[in-house]
């Protein structure tokens, strides 16, 4: 909790350079950061500016501020621990902090994982559009109607996927069975939030 406190401290001190800049420069700082990843610097190196940047975009998109200890729990989700978050605590607001910056490092398969499809379409289309703002694709996977190989596709290119675990496991399973390279669309996995984690990890034993 030590680190992690530091790091909200750092935060919140980064935080009036983003508030001072205009909606472009802001929308601009996806490219920012995604440059300093690709001259050599870590996604931990830069995760002060990379939470401040997604922490003052909620504020401008969604008109909601994460909370000191909203942040916390977005560090330790960044970080793969388990963040006990109630219901009605914006546990949907707080997974956005980590899924952007797992996000910046440009790879695919950054997953937010819930237990169904009414939650999985709205988030995936409630937050979705903090980080269509910022210049990231979203991806929402629910139901069979997609089973169109190239919507699949197109679906797990995504930067951040909003889908069930029940879905992504199919996918998956299908993947598997496929003879060939081009049918399996679950390519990559980055990082995952997973909504429940408790009820799934000894409720459900999956």
């Amino acid at each position: 909790m030590r680190k992690y406190q530091r790091l909200v401290k750092k935060i919140h001190q980064l935080l009036p350079t983003y508030r001072a800049m205009t909606d472009e420069t802001l929308q601009n700082q996806t490219e920012v950061l995604q440059t300093l990843l690709s001259q050599g610097k870590t996604i931990e190196d830069l995760l002060p500016q990379a939470f401040a940047v997604i922490i003052e975009a909620d504020k401008r998109v969604l008109g909601l501020e994460p909370y000191e200890v909203q942040v916390l729990g977005g560090l330790a989700l960044f970080f793969g621990n388990i963040a006990e978050i109630k219901t009605g605590e914006g546990k949907t607001l707080v997974a956005t902090l980590p899924l952007y910056a797992r996000a910046l490092e440009g790879k695919k398969g950054n997953f937010l994982i819930t237990a169904n499809e009414y939650l999985a379409e709205r988030d995936g289309q409630e937050m979705g559009r903090v980080f269509e703002w910022l210049g990231l694709s979203v991806g929402i996977g629910i139901g069979e109607e997609d089973q169109d190989i190239e919507a699949k596709h197109q679906l797990y290119d995504s930067d951040i996927i909003y889908t069930t675990h029940s879905k992504l496991g199919f996918d998956y399973l299908f993947d598997n069975l496929g003879s060939s390279l081009s049918e399996q669309v679950v390519s990559e996995f980055n990082f995952a939030i997973i909504d429940e984690i408790d009820a799934i990890l000894l409720d459900g034993a999956q």
